[in-house]
């Protein structure tokens, strides 16, 4: 990568990273699942006129839709809600590569190899020690919600990576087609008429600039860079960068929100980081069925990247945040 790419690639991870704080600041006062339901709204609108529908059916759509953009999303804002702080979020939710791993080698029969499996072991260990040692502000429930958040995610990689679709930021965008009125409706389930009529009119001039950073800059500007740095770049060469994000979004949330992790939390998240980086690093994956292409969207915000994980072999789409 030139000079310029690294800088371009680390600018966008810290969008990525400094949106998980944007989005605790905005959601104040707005139920977490229509928050997220707005936000993709706003993506919507002006990126399906600019953007062509990707050549795949609906139901790929309507399944990368439902795993990646409302099952991520709608886990990670109700995970926030519950008092799950933006950086250690942002960290958790990298769980998503070591869970592509797991699914892929089921599902699509793509064996892992050697280092991936020690990546794994050594980042589940480092969520053991997160989940183990996690501050008293952090419940279970938080931890577990952004963990299906992240599960959700890795579900929707490998569905995106079997379905064989290019184009990952056009997939992403328009799969989010089926994501603003089940989350409205899950709102109105879950919260109840009043409060949904309570955040839409508490959406004041926080929550709509939170929307409009998360839809419009961490989503179409960031994912739009991203991927043009993944048409000119090896994917081994850009993907790891995205792992910028959790640590923008500790520093962030340490100096704007005074949240500060605890040893357990900052330790076992290195190791995580650690177990990430060796699968990202890993060599080709065997496979046992025909490879196909693999659209992959990266990172923190709701659109998509098309490329491998590192050169790890499992589909990754990465959203960060």
């Amino acid at each position: 990568m030139t000079r310029r790419d690294c800088l371009l690639a680390a600018l966008v991870a810290s969008i990525w990273g400094f949106n998980f704080v944007v989005i605790d600041w905005g959601m104040d006062g707005v139920p977490p699942l229509l928050f997220v339901a707005i936000r993709f709204v706003v993506v919507l609108v002006p990126a399906v006129f600019l953007l062509p529908r990707p050549d795949v059916s609906w139901r790929t759509l309507a399944s990368v839709g439902v795993f990646m953009s409302l099952g991520q999303f709608g886990f990670l804002y109700v995970a926030m809600d519950a008092g799950m702080p933006p950086g250690l979020a942002a960290l958790v939710l990298q769980a998503q590569v070591l869970l592509t791993v797991l699914i892929a080698a089921g599902v699509l029969r793509e064996r892992p190899t050697t280092r991936q499996a020690a990546g794994v072991l050594i980042g589940s260990c480092g969520l053991v020690v997160v989940a183990l040692g996690r501050g008293g502000a952090v419940s279970a429930v938080a931890l577990g919600l952004c963990l299906l958040g992240a599960l959700s995610w890795a579900v929707g990689n490998v569905v995106s990576r079997a379905s064989g679709a290019t184009g990952g930021l056009a997939l992403t965008v328009w799969s989010a087609v089926v994501v603003p009125v089940p989350l409205l409706l899950l709102s109105l389930l879950v919260d109840g008429p009043a409060a949904v009529a309570d955040g839409f009119a508490a959406f004041g001039w926080q929550a709509a600039v939170s929307t409009l950073y998360t839809a419009g800059l961490a989503s179409l500007v960031g994912y739009g860079i991203f991927n043009t740095l993944l048409s000119r770049n090896p994917s081994a060469a850009v993907v790891p960068w995205v792992l910028l994000a959790p640590v923008v979004a500790m520093l962030s949330a340490a100096v704007l929100l005074d949240q500060l992790p605890n040893a357990a939390e900052a330790g076992g998240g290195l190791v995580m980081v650690v177990g990430v980086l060796v699968a990202l690093r890993s060599g080709r994956v065997v496979s046992r069925r025909p490879r196909a292409a693999s659209s992959t969207t990266v990172g923190a915000a709701g659109a998509a990247s098309s490329t491998t994980v590192g050169a790890a072999g499992a589909g990754s789409s990465t959203t960060v945040g």
